[in-house]
């Protein structure tokens, strides 16, 4: 499938999959170095913008597992949605969980790009099938 990108800011980067079976393509981080402090949100530019050629996608953006496990930085929103109808520039949204002051440096490597299926639904209003776990909420089904 083909993916469209525009470059929005001088030194940008195209999504890049670091191997052959990788599910999400690296986003880089395109601004000047940036210092987020501990328990504090930054919107960081990627420099780009997409279009993919199916309107059924959606590009989701996830964190990177090294930077959050390493680091503790991790999406302030916990996934990103890029609606396939969407050509603004990507930003992601950075939290740092960490007791330390950590810098996203331009060209970083800060977040993954996945596509994937898009099925919208037609919600109707009704009564709703009873099932085992009902309306059992958080935890109702067991610690395990």
């Amino acid at each position: 499938m083909t993916v469209k990108y525009k470059v929005l800011r001088q030194g940008a980067k195209a999504p890049e999959y670091q191997s052959e079976c990788a599910a999400g393509a690296d986003l880089y981080a395109c601004c000047e170095d940036t210092v987020i402090m501990p328990s504090q949100r930054k919107l960081i530019p990627t420099g780009i913008a997409i279009e993919c050629e199916r309107r059924d996608i959606a590009a989701i953006i996830c964190a990177r597992s090294g930077l959050a496990s390493k680091h503790g930085i991790t999406l302030a929103n916990g996934v990103g949605v890029v609606d396939s109808d969407y050509r603004g520039e990507i930003m992601v949204s950075l939290v740092n969980l960490s007791d330390k002051p950590y810098t996203v440096s331009n060209g970083e490597r800060i977040a993954q790009l996945m596509l994937l299926p898009v099925i919208r639904g037609e919600f109707t209003e009704g009564e709703l099938s009873d099932t085992q776990r009902g309306v059992g909420g958080f935890g109702s089904t067991g610690k395990n």
